[in-house]
């Protein structure tokens, strides 16, 4: 009995010491990061795995024993999301850009080799190919890409880490859908129904199984879940909002590119 109540003291010692330590640690919020810019960052991608994803590899250095073709992955992180059992984020911010690229294997094939803007004309002057992409005079093809900059949610609807998520070809009708779906949201206010932020709403995202004449792959699955239920989620959420409208939240596509360098999509 002594002995259960010496060990119960000495955790609520060693918890009391704790809390002087985090608030010591409060005051100094930030300290060491002065000089770290957007520039010095990577936004982490959120991208479903595939069958020739590195991470499911055996023998590829990127290999994870624990991952599978459907599997989310944070590619700073290396943290893997079931995505049939799904998880939830915040829609802070979307863009959407038309990328040239050179084809794959060729000199400076890694990194964009220009962006325009949604009211560009650039897809006036391509032909679509053989190979179903829109090529440019140049031999080089332009990819319409939607950019969807979320917060993630934890279990406890705490805000976790911020991501961008990459929505083109197949993928970009669920790009389309989710933005149709955040529009529609409507809330009753004291001036009569409004569209609230889109940084105030938990979705759901999971992975499907999607086929077609040319072969099958992983897709977004993408559902409303509820509005968010605290502050310190919908601070964090308006936070990354006003960051990425800033242009503060910078994405390197070179990134994406070298780790699907190889792989070959059916669509």
């Amino acid at each position: 009995m002594a002995n259960g109540k010496t060990a119960k003291t000495a955790v609520t010692k060693k918890e009391e010491a704790a809390a002087p330590m985090i608030a010591n640690l409060e005051q100094f919020a930030g300290a060491g990061a002065e000089n770290i810019t957007s520039k010095d960052v990577s936004l982490p991608f959120l991208k479903i795995l595939t069958n020739n994803s590195p991470q499911v590899t055996q023998g590829d250095a990127k290999f994870i024993s624990s991952a599978r073709p459907g599997m989310v992955l944070n590619s700073v992180l290396n943290k893997l999301y079931n995505g049939a059992d799904g998880f939830n984020v915040v829609p802070c911010f979307f863009k959407f850009e038309y990328v040239e690229w050179a084809d794959r294997g060729t000199k400076d094939s890694l990194a964009p080799v220009n962006s325009y803007p949604a009211d560009s004309d650039i897809m006036t002057k391509t032909k679509r190919g053989d190979d179903r992409k829109d090529r440019l005079p140049s031999g080089n093809y332009i990819e319409p890409t939607h950019y969807h900059y979320v917060m993630m949610v934890d279990e406890n609807d705490q805000p976790s880490e911020t991501a961008v998520i990459v929505m083109k070809a197949t993928q970009a009708k669920k790009s389309k859908k989710w933005n149709s779906m955040m529009l529609s949201q409507r809330r009753k206010g004291s001036k009569g129904f409004f569209q609230p932020p889109t940084w105030s709403q938990i979705y759901t995202l999971s992975t499907v199984l999607e086929k077609n004449n040319l072969g099958s792959w992983y897709g977004w699955e993408i559902n409303h879940n509820k509005d968010i239920p605290n502050d310190t989620l919908l601070g964090a959420s308006q936070a990354f909002f006003d960051t990425c409208k800033k242009g503060n939240a910078k994405v390197n596509l070179s990134e994406d590119q070298q780790e699907q360098t190889g792989t070959k999509n059916p669509f």
